[in-house]
């Protein structure tokens, strides 16, 4: 599966400049469209578009197709009539170069939840008969989702495990007295997804007709606490009680030496087969829809997961277990045909997960940052890559370039500064020009780097719970010559929109 030369920039919407506190679907995100334009760029990358869980990670989140409340722009909602102009005026102080959750979180909600009783008592026929249109199009798991979150927060956002054992069990006559209990609360939920699917798809439609297309991120496993484990428990290894008896992480890697236990429920994948992989089809088909091209996180888990005892607090005791491996894929490519797919290979890629790959045809990923220590044959050497490869200076999960030069090797530097023939000075455009230069069909550029910033715009730790997902940037940060630069260097290289 080649995809054309191109070249793109990766940067979460919440990163986004904006005046309520993080980024979201508003101004900016059009902005930033413009500004990738003029960049030479065809691709915007994204990560998981859901909701935030644990650590405000956004691979963690309540649903696997549910969007992120915190994204919808409350100036339309305004345009609209369902909010007044005095909810959009900050009360508190927000930082303007990182997203404060616990400050962000309640007074967006707050005004969604006056947003959608305003929605309720004045809407008009029109935009009822859409709300209702959505709410039927994805009644598979919109019901369960709004119905899910209505009781989290009833109960405090205790796992569903501990509710009532009816409705940790889904008694029909359980979910129904519950239904009708907090029907205000499921009508706000579902609410705010048809706002953030309506801007969402606003937004897309903006993008593709002005040639950039989004690649977005599936991360390969739910949260234990969300709608899709309640709802679907006998897909997940758990035990009687709702608990999972292993959970999902990797081993000892280059990440952390105690490996990464992400606490994710494992999947029962026997009981996938047995019903042909329905909702991994219904999931990749949710995803496909808001976006162009669906980066697969963690690939490597459909050859084989790293299955940790549930009770063991790190990943250094576990095993490898098989995955589905093409069948899944195979049962997606029936019911939807073949689906743009990025393969994530990053970490422990054994002999059979390269297999996997090759089979199916997706590109997998090289890192620039991991290519200096060892020798020429190190596979994120540009010189070693093939075409059907998505090259980054970094990824989410690693540190910007300037940090990660600020904290290599010697070996590292001498070995980079050769190869490249530079003095590092200024290591982010090397490496940022290397990867337009290499053979790989598609080169994603983190923001952080385009703008030459340090560790401290870091966006995630692997394995740190706190103080991550914050970044943001202010557009007086953003220079003429860093759209010139990076537009000159497409053209040079080839990878320019048509």
């Amino acid at each position: 599966m080649n995809f054309r030369r191109a070249s793109g920039v990766l940067l979460h919407p919440t990163s986004l400049p904006g005046p309520h506190g993080s980024g979201d679907l508003g101004a900016s995100a059009y902005h930033f469209v413009d500004w990738l334009l003029s960049a030479g760029q065809s691709l915007w990358q994204v990560l998981p578009l859901g909701g935030i869980g644990p650590g405000n990670s956004p691979y963690m989140a309540s649903s696997a197709f549910a969007g992120n409340e915190l994204l919808i722009d409350l100036h339309e909602l305004h345009e609209k009539g369902w909010l007044d102009a005095d909810a959009l005026r900050a009360d508190l102080v927000f930082p303007p170069r990182r997203v404060d959750y616990s400050a962000v979180v309640p007074w967006r909600m707050q005004r969604l939840r006056v947003a959608a009783s305003a929605f309720a008592a004045g809407a008009d026929a029109g935009q009822r008969d859409d709300f209702a249109e959505f709410c039927e199009r994805n009644a598979d798991w919109l019901d369960d989702y709004a119905l899910f979150m209505a009781l989290a927060e009833d109960q405090a956002w205790r796992d569903w495990s501990s509710w009532d054992p009816l409705l940790a069990a889904r008694a029909p006559e359980a979910l129904r007295a519950a239904a009708a209990e907090h029907r205000q609360a499921i009508a706000a939920r579902k609410f705010c997804q048809w706002c953030f699917h309506r801007q969402w798809t606003n937004l897309k439609d903006y993008a593709n007709l002005r040639g950039v297309r989004i690649v977005g991120d599936m991360p390969i496993f739910v949260a234990l606490q969300s709608a899709d484990v309640w709802s679907r428990p006998e897909l997940f290894e758990l035990d009687a009680t709702g608990q999972p008896t292993v959970v999902a992480g990797v081993p000892p890697d280059f990440f952390s030496a105690t490996g990464q236990r992400w606490g994710n429920p494992l999947y029962r994948w026997a009981a996938h087969a047995d019903e042909g992989y329905a909702w991994w089809v219904a999931r990749m088909r949710h995803s496909c829809a808001l976006l162009d091209l669906v980066r697969v996180d963690h690939f490597r888990g459909f050859a084989g997961c790293w299955e940790i005892p549930a009770a063991e607090s790190t990943a250094m005791v576990g095993r490898w277990t098989p995955g589905p491996g093409a069948a899944l894929f195979d049962a997606v490519a029936a019911a939807l045909g073949k689906p743009a797919i990025i393969a994530e290979d990053l970490g422990v890629i054994t002999p059979d997960v390269e297999a996997l790959r090759r089979q199916l045809g997706f590109p997998g990923m090289r890192i620039l940052q991991f290519a200096f220590g060892g020798d020429a044959s190190n596979a994120y050497l540009p010189h070693n890559y093939e075409r059907n490869t998505v090259v980054y200076t970094g990824t989410h999960d690693n540190t910007t370039t300037r940090g990660w030069w600020q904290e290599a090797s010697v070996a590292e530097r001498h070995h980079a500064c050769d190869y490249l023939n530079c003095d590092g000075s200024v290591i982010e455009q090397d490496l940022l020009r290397a990867a337009c230069a290499s053979v790989a069909d598609t080169a994603i550029h983190p923001m952080q780097d385009l703008l030459g910033l340090d560790a401290a715009s870091r966006m995630n730790l692997p394995g740190e719970a706190r103080g991550y997902w914050e970044w943001r940037f202010e557009w007086d940060q953003v220079e003429p010559e860093h759209a010139q630069r990076l537009h000159n260097w497409c053209r040079l290289y080839r990878r320019t929109p048509a």
